[in-house]
């Protein structure tokens, strides 16, 4: 038996689970037609197979028809659902993981114009800012169907044979109703904490008369709004003293703020660069006061963390949710002995950002979350060993390696700089990124592991390549910034590059144009603006950062506001020209023939890159595919067997910012995509 405290079994009601390790309620949106289908299932039983004890589906799954899906949710007022409901949690039942559903109407957290364009609904009219839907005052009428509609999902639920279920009850319409923030309703149902709660109170008796006393019935919610007006934390312990005490509640799920905005939901769901467990402490003085089980999940993100959480005794079952999106296989990893291989999670939310922008949860980290079905996280070996040759050790070059190793390749990386990391290293000059080293560091382990060759200081041009006898060359070079398109005046202008690297010192009175919307022109600002800088970003763009999602932007505002900077939308930069010690910016506009002009003393651009693909085309007329992607073959993984040139002795291919200008994610997922069936 192991002494790990994260391998222990724990006994929540009847239900054995059979180590401390949970995937929290959240909602990736691979729903189809409002039903957890093929992929939501595949995605669930991958980290079910490696060994966690219980995940939980949804975030949330929707008990109502006027609770139409924000974020693709699970439509749990349908009858449909259990079928669906019930291949999900017989698969990973199979591997000995429990299995519940988090139930909520989301109130005001959605859009009256979504689903069947009924009016949103909650206990005031207050927007929710986050989705900027003005909500209609619940009636009489409505309470009533809705304790119905949360009791009748539940028993679904249960059909299902699902192990349990959770109430969601922060932001959503059982936590409006608990707030005195948004909470305008009178005597029932509002004033007095009695009457805010009476509402959660009549669900759960409700539910409890539907699925009787033996079905795990939990709740997560905020015990602390962190707002001048919300529930305080005296106001949370009063809360969960009353949950206790009704005993209509088996567990607790501890939540500390209010996600009724960006910034205020990036506090409860920190991302890269903010405090990791920055709640952890809370839910322990929660779980202390209650003695109930408690469970807990934000940016937990290392298992020496969630060791410290279940040995500790501030949590009975600790989620590690966006850490098993960059590894599944964390709790097998443990029980081999091999915690030093898990994938770490940079926290940089390509998951949650991409829901709240109406996609798919994907991970920067790994391509293969959320494409379970057609990307599985395990790599075969190949039937015959090649000799590949990669340029350039970014994330795509280290990718392409990685995975070359794993099929049992021979792999050689040039690499002209004297490290690993390419624009990550870059990127991660800014202390608040400095994360983002982490998926370079994990794929360089694992590379030196299985016996990759690297050459660093190694600017590697045809001759280099192809005296290494290659089967196979990957170009994964990268791109330069894009520093030219003006009517005049490009020499006088400086990239954000410049800025970051310390090959541009700042100036004192700045203009950056922000033409490709990424993190880099926010880091060049923040860098400028520390130094005493006045700057002023000015895009094209109707909104900033364009490709900065929602989340991932707060820290970035935080650090910039309240210094010397502004952001000018729908304004582009059309020349530069000397004047004195200054520079004349000359602005014009999409919409009108208007113009403006700006005297500074630094003009920065930030124009995305362009490929440096000089060895690519050198490489190009040797190679049996001249280059060529098969996509059919790409997309269908099935191995690129193009033949243009039949004398040709390798195979050539380049990946990510070597073809055009992506995020991280495009870059590793090229790679793996492509040397996966190599």
């Amino acid at each position: 038996m192991s002494t790990d405290p994260l391998l222990q079994p724990y006994r929540l009601k009847h239900l054995v689970l059979k180590n401390r390790l949970m995937l929290s309620s959240h909602e990736p949106a691979y729903a189809e037609d409002g039903m957890p289908k093929a992929r939501y299932r595949a995605y669930h039983v991958e980290r079910a197979r490696a060994g966690i004890a219980l995940t939980m589906t949804a975030g949330s799954a929707s008990v109502s028809r006027d609770s139409p899906p924000a974020f693709n949710n699970i439509l749990a007022w349908k009858d449909e659902v259990v079928d669906w409901m019930r291949a999900l949690g017989d698969a990973c039942h199979e591997h000995g993981c429990a299995v519940m559903i988090q139930l909520t109407h989301l109130g005001r957290r959605t859009r009256w114009d979504k689903g069947d364009w009924l009016p949103s609904l909650s206990a005031g009219h207050d927007r929710e800012v986050a989705h900027r839907a003005f909500p209609k005052r619940a009636e009489d009428w409505d309470i009533a169907r809705l304790i119905e509609d949360y009791a009748s999902a539940a028993e679904r639920m249960q059909a299902a044979g699902l192990d349990g279920i959770e109430l969601e009850a922060y932001g959503h319409l059982m936590d409006q109703f608990w707030t005195p923030m948004v909470n305008e309703m009178e005597a029932p149902w509002g004033g007095s904490l009695d009457n805010r709660m009476r509402f959660a109170m009549e669900v759960l008796g409700a539910i409890r008369k539907r699925v009787g006393e033996t079905f795990i019935v939990g709740i997560r919610y905020s015990a602390d709004e962190c707002a001048r007006t919300g529930i305080t934390p005296d106001e949370g312990l009063e809360i969960t003293r009353r949950l206790k005490a009704s005993g209509l509640v088996d567990f607790l799920n501890v939540i500390r703020g209010r996600i009724d905005t960006d910034a205020a939901l990036t506090d409860v769901i920190p991302v890269q660069g903010m405090r990791s467990a920055p709640h952890l402490d809370f839910a322990g003085e929660i779980r202390a006061a209650s003695d109930l089980p408690t469970f807990h999940a934000a940016k937990i993100q290392d298992v020496a963390t969630a060791r410290h959480a279940i040995a500790s005794g501030k949590l009975d079952m600790v989620g590690m949710t966006r850490a098993h999106m960059a590894d599944p296989h964390i709790v097998a990893k443990i029980l081999r002995g091999e915690e030093d291989r898990i994938r770490p999670c940079v926290g940089a939310n390509y998951c949650l950002d991409r829901i709240y922008m109406g996609g798919g949860a994907l991970c920067l980290h790994n391509p293969s979350t959320g494409r379970e079905l057609e990307m599985p996280h395990d790599i075969a070996p190949a039937e015959t060993a090649r000799r590949v040759v990669i340029v350039g050790a970014g994330p795509a070059g280290l990718e392409a390696a990685r995975v070359a190793a794993l099929r049992g390749h021979e792999v050689v990386v040039h690499e002209a700089a004297n490290d690993p990391g390419g624009q990550v290293r870059l990127t991660a000059q800014t202390p608040r990124r400095a994360e983002m080293m982490s998926l370079i560091d994990w794929r360089f382990a694992e590379c030196e592991r299985m016996g990759v060759r690297f050459h660093f200081n190694s600017f590697a041009d045809a001759e280099t390549v192809l005296a290494e006898a290659p089967d196979v060359v990957i170009v994964a070079t990268g791109g330069l910034p894009h520093a030219e398109g003006l009517d005049t005046g490009d020499a006088l202008v400086v990239t954000a590059w410049d800025i970051l690297s310390g090959d541009a010192q700042p100036g004192s009175n700045v203009l950056i144009f922000d033409d490709a919307g990424d993190f880099a022109a926010l880091q060049a600002a923040e860098k400028l603006t520390a130094a005493g800088a006045s700057v002023e970003i000015v895009t094209r763009d109707r909104n900033i950062a364009s490709e900065v999602m929602s989340m991932s932007l707060t820290p970035s505002l935080r650090a910039l506001q309240g210094r010397d900077l502004r952001f000018t939308v729908t304004w582009r930069l059309d020349a530069v020209t000397r004047e004195g010690n200054g520079l004349r910016a000359t602005l014009g506009s999409d919409y009108s023939p208007a113009t403006a002009e700006r005297l500074v003393d630094q003009v920065v651009v930030n124009r995305g890159t362009r490929p440096l693909d000089e060895l690519y085309f050198e490489l190009k007329p040797g190679a049996r595919n001249q280059g060529e992607v098969d996509y059919e073959a790409l997309i269908a993984l099935r191995p690129q067997e193009l033949v243009h040139n039949p004398e040709g002795q390798y195979q050539l291919f380049r990946i990510g910012d070597a073809v055009s200008a992506r995020n991280t994610h495009a870059a590793i997922y090229d790679a793996l995509r492509l040397l996966r069936t190599l």
